[in-house]
């Protein structure tokens, strides 16, 4: 089987494609053992110094830019290193000595001393010239008065100079920014007048005038707002790609036709808007008004559901009524009972029966009647027995019990009535009211007592109709 290198075609170049470093020089003279060791010795002393290896650099201790060969910092020795003379700072280090000058007339400059230092911007008075009044200077110093003049003149125009750029500044500031700056200088423009008759100018042939700038208030505010005109965009305009423009009808003005935004709260320039634009602007008739059919379907539902709840109301208040009826009648019937129990066992004859009411049940009734069966065979005998008081006293009785059961029946048949007719009966109609104080009328008001609070019946407040005489 052949192998990818038998397949490959033969190369074009025979250059290798990587360094072979072993051959390097560098390489070789410090790690090339005896060989480089023996080129190193061949080389003069001064030609190049030669750098420790890794790990044999105890007490090397790299100063100069031959110290570090082609390299950086070494990182294992730990001083200040300046490979290539990075890092080092252009000061000499605090040297004092200073270089000799001389001045224009070749003498050496010696006080170079004292003008050094904070006194190099100052002027230093070294000369014995300086002691001498001007007076009595030689004309050999004559170009040197010259020199020191013209350096004066330099110094205070730079001064004034200075001293002018700080006020302009300060005046500038208190100045407004918007006056216009203009010429204040006149202008003489002469021309011939068009009319050259005696009756025009005076008779004049030739006309002077003077043009000048009005004069403009400095304080007067801007009439006119700049604005900023935004930067336009770059790119080119987008394209808009649109059907050929339609003539508009008056149908589309209509409906593009948008009332102005007038509001109803606000008005702050004042303005007299009319009604129809305002009517306008707050958008009704602008649709129809559409009522859902729920609203008609849901009143209806609330009607029927009211008449129903009504039905219920008063069927249960009927029955309830039936039932306190029955109730009270059975409680009577108890104490007519016990009463007439009462009476045998304090006389030990049995008494009359009495009377049975209307609508007693046929329970009663049937009791009744036995009771009556039973005591007539006694009722000869019992004749005897009792006296004529006893017996007015019990017809009596019997006259009252028989006009209270009357009254009990009618109240009754009344009660039944008004229930029929829908009135409420005078058992019940306080029942669910709320009575805060019950007063006796026509006697005197006793309420000083109580602060002279008025009391009210509060369901009487939701009534429309008027409370007292009209």
């Amino acid at each position: 089987m052949a192998t990818l290198k038998d397949l490959l075609p033969a190369p074009k170049t025979s250059a290798s494609t990587f360094y072979d470093h072993s051959s390097d020089p560098w390489f070789q003279e410090r790690y090339g053992g005896e060989s480089a060791q023996a080129s190193a010795a061949a080389r003069p002393a001064g030609a190049a110094r030669t750098i420790p290896p890794y790990g044999k650099r105890a007490g090397f201790v790299p100063r100069r830019p031959e110290d570090f060969g082609d390299g950086g910092a070494f990182p294992e020795i730990h001083v200040a290193q300046y490979p290539l003379g990075m890092g080092r700072r252009d000061d000499k280090g605090g040297s004092k000595i200073l270089a000799l000058t001389v001045d224009a007339h070749g003498s050496v400059a010696f006080d170079a001393v004292v003008k050094q230092g904070e006194n190099a911007g100052k002027i230093v008075y070294s000369k014995h010239s300086d002691l001498v009044p001007k007076i009595a200077t030689s004309d050999s110093q004559a170009p040197d008065d010259d020199e020191e003049q013209k350096q004066i003149e330099e110094t205070t125009e730079r001064t004034k100079a200075a001293l002018e750029k700080v006020v302009n500044v300060r005046l500038s500031a208190a100045q407004p920014k918007n006056v216009p700056t203009h010429d204040s200088e006149s202008k003489f423009i002469k021309y011939k007048p068009s009319q050259q008759s005696a009756a025009f100018n005076s008779g004049a042939k030739e006309r002077i005038i003077r043009m000048s700038e009005m004069a403009v208030d400095p304080l007067e505010p801007p009439k006119f707002k700049h604005k900023r005109v935004p930067r336009a965009s770059g790119s080119p305009p987008v394209p808009v790609m649109h059907s050929p423009p339609r003539p508009v009808t008056v149908k589309d003005q209509q409906d593009w036709k948008i009332p102005p935004c007038i509001s109803n709260w606000k008005n702050p320039k004042g303005y007299t808007i009319p009604l129809d634009k305002r009517l306008a602007a707050d958008g009704r008739g602008l649709q129809e008004v559409q009522i859902n059919d729920n609203f008609a379907k849901l009143s209806e539902a609330l009607y029927v559901a009211e008449q129903k709840a009504r039905e219920a109301v008063q069927m249960r208040s009927k029955v309830q009524r039936e039932l306190m009826l029955k109730e009270k009648e059975r409680k009577e019937q108890e104490l007519r009972a016990l009463a007439q129990k009462a009476r045998m066992e304090r006389t030990g004859v049995p008494s009359a029966p009495s009377a049975v009411p209307a609508g007693g049940g046929r329970g009663a009734v049937d009791a009744i009647d036995e009771d009556m069966d039973m005591e007539q065979p006694r009722e000869p005998r019992e004749q005897h027995r009792e006296s004529r008081e006893e017996r007015e006293a019990r017809i009596e009785r019997d006259r009252i019990r028989e006009e209270r059961r009357r009254e009990r029946e009618r109240e009754r048949r009344l009660e039944a009535k008004d229930a029929a007719m829908g009135k409420k009966s005078k058992i019940t109609r306080d029942r669910d009211r709320d009575i805060s104080e019950k007063i006796a009328l026509g006697m005197a008001s006793t309420g000083g007592a109580k602060g002279g609070e008025v009391m009210y019946d509060q369901r009487l407040f939701n009534q429309d109709k008027v409370v007292g005489p009209q």
